[in-house]
């Protein structure tokens, strides 16, 4: 297949262009730097340097002897985006190449409206795109299952059927998100099923859990392939901040209560996942949906397992609960269904003590170069 990956300089999308260029496809890798400016701006980079696109884009070729090309740009100028898609002719474009993060989203007026800009228009310009140049390419949107909120029945795989005064019909399943970054996601997932509908695209609407983990198979060949890695508040996920926590010997920030039930899988099974579904894709005129996730912990649960392991490699291992900034219930109901991506073939890694071990001695290396003061600063929803 020929693939193009928006996002692809990111935390996700840097190991999903080695996958499937080490699988044999033909890869393209966009991205515009978003994340790194960002960083910077913010003073809050990530753990260890990592080279730019292009660079490793060159020291995965001399490695494995495959290419990946590296295209700078930004998706929400259509003109841009228009060009990539003709001149490189994608089976598949898997879309990673949006603002990711739900504190950031919350800061100010300005980075609300950035990531309604960015989210928004980046997915519609695909949509053009795609049926402009091929009507047949498969959409991959990475979403979150943070669109859900916290429902108090099942979360259903993407749509549910209701039955209401006599008749039945299918939907999507409710969305009630809490954070804006998280109703741009609703909002992708709403222009997606509507071009769908209208002209009759495929899509496959990945809903992800919090990721963790450094490690694949392609990023073990050499530091310099390794994701970028953030352990800040804005960017950095909850299990990848606590073990940064833990070796810097700042005590895991858990916000409020810790009862916070979520969805996690490693970063191995996102690639597994987003693999799947590209080569086994979606129909003429579907929206498929599913539930991209492992197993379910709350926070104090993954405290626990970081504390644990911790001490047993001679970390001292604290825990401080933090007034919750953010708005969100803390004790809930949380059942989701997740099953359509182990019918695909997934074989799951699971959070077993070997797997938070090994993040320890990577993040061991670069102990010197954490920045405690980006670790929490206390983005308030309100």
């Amino acid at each position: 297949m020929r693939v193009l990956i928006l996002g692809g300089d990111g935390y996700l999308g840097w190991p999903t262009c080695m996958y499937f260029s080490q699988q044999g496809h033909d890869v393209a890798a966009v991205d515009n730097y978003f994340r790194r400016h960002t960083a910077l701006e913010l003073d809050c980079e990530p753990l260890f340097s990592t080279p730019n696109l292009n660079q490793r884009c060159k020291i995965w070729e001399d490695l494995s002897g495959k290419k990946v090309e590296a295209v700078i740009g930004d998706i929400t100028d259509h003109p841009f985006l228009l060009k990539v898609v003709r001149q490189f002719q994608p089976d598949t474009i898997i879309h990673y190449a949006e603002q990711p993060s739900a504190p950031y989203s919350m800061i100010s007026r300005d980075k609300a409206a950035l990531t309604l800009q960015n989210n928004l228009i980046g997915t519609l310009n695909i949509i053009y795109a795609v049926q402009e140049v091929n009507p047949h390419c498969h959409i991959i949107k990475l979403g979150t299952m943070g669109e859900y909120g916290t429902p108090n029945i099942d979360i259903e795989e993407g749509w549910i059927d209701i039955v209401h005064n006599g008749r039945k019909d299918r939907f999507l399943f409710p969305r009630q998100a809490s954070s804006l970054y998280h109703t741009t996601k609703i909002q992708d997932t709403d222009l997606l099923w509507f071009y769908v509908r209208t002209w009759g695209l495929r899509v496959t609407d990945l809903l992800q859990g919090p990721v963790y983990g450094l490690s694949t198979p392609e990023a073990d060949l050499d530091p310099l392939l390794r994701p970028n890695f953030n352990y800040d508040e804005i960017f950095g996920t909850v299990l990848n901040r606590f073990i940064v926590q833990a070796v810097a010997g700042y005590p895991l920030t858990i916000y409020g209560k810790g009862n916070q039930i979520r969805g996690y899988l490693n970063l191995k099974d996102t690639l597994q996942c987003v693999y799947l579904s590209a080569m086994q894709p979606a129909k003429p005129g579907e929206l498929r949906v599913f539930n991209q996730i492992t197993e379910t912990f709350n926070v104090n649960e993954l405290a626990e397992k970081v504390k644990q392991v911790g001490n047993a490699l001679g970390y001292q291992v604290t825990m401080q609960n933090l007034k919750n900034p953010r708005v969100e219930k803390e004790d809930h109901y949380y059942n989701p269904h997740y099953t359509g991506l182990l019918d695909l073939g997934l074989t799951p890694h699971y959070l077993t003590d070997e797997v938070l071990a090994d993040m320890f001695a990577v993040v061991a290396q670069y102990r010197d170069r954490i920045n405690r003061e980006a670790i929490f600063r206390g983005i308030n929803w309100k």
